[in-house]
């Protein structure tokens, strides 16, 4: 069995591979999910260089009248939510990550979507995250009704992710 950090090395190597993939196609897949057309309410990320990228996707969800809410990390474990209204919402921030600096989010019971980055997936829902465990915090906050949704590239879905009694499965993946 594969450990989360023997995964996250091969990941990583997969990344150099395929640096500069397109994210478009991914996102066109993400664009025509039922859970994500009808939502109100949706949490995004904002795309490190490796990752699905979401900003177009952002700022056209925003001129669809949906709320927007990206994470924002506030120390060494947790996370808030700030709403996107568009790019003079953004500040580099924490693992030069660009984050929010919307206005503050705190009605967890009421999102819709959370759209979630991984380094992989699995076909059953698992994810392998980077490691510091701050989405699985926070999507324990989460209710059941929130539709959780995996985004990556198809040569980031495994067949197995190691996982722990914190992970916090996806509703389903899109690659």
């Amino acid at each position: 069995m594969t450990t989360k950090q023997e995964l996250r090395q091969l990941i990583r190597r997969q990344k150099k591979l395929h640096a500069g993939d397109d994210s478009a196609i991914t996102i066109n897949k993400l664009k025509k999910h039922p859970n994500l057309s009808c939502a109100r309410i949706i949490l995004l990320y904002c795309a490190l260089p490796d990752e699905v990228q979401t900003q177009r996707l952002m700022d056209e969800l925003v001129r669809q009248g949906k709320t927007v809410l990206l994470p924002k990390v506030i120390n060494n474990t947790d996370m808030e939510l700030r709403r996107y209204t568009s790019t003079k919402d953004l500040s580099l921030g924490a693992y030069g990550i660009m984050e929010p600096t919307g206005e503050h989010f705190t009605d967890y019971a009421s999102i819709d979507v959370a759209v979630i980055p991984g380094m992989a997936f699995d076909n059953k829902g698992h994810r392998l995250g980077r490691g510091k465990g701050y989405y699985d915090r926070f999507l324990s906050q989460l209710t059941s009704k929130t539709y959780k949704i995996g985004l990556c590239f198809p040569w980031q879905q495994v067949d197995c992710v190691p996982t722990d009694a914190n992970d916090i499965a996806m509703d389903d993946v899109i690659c």
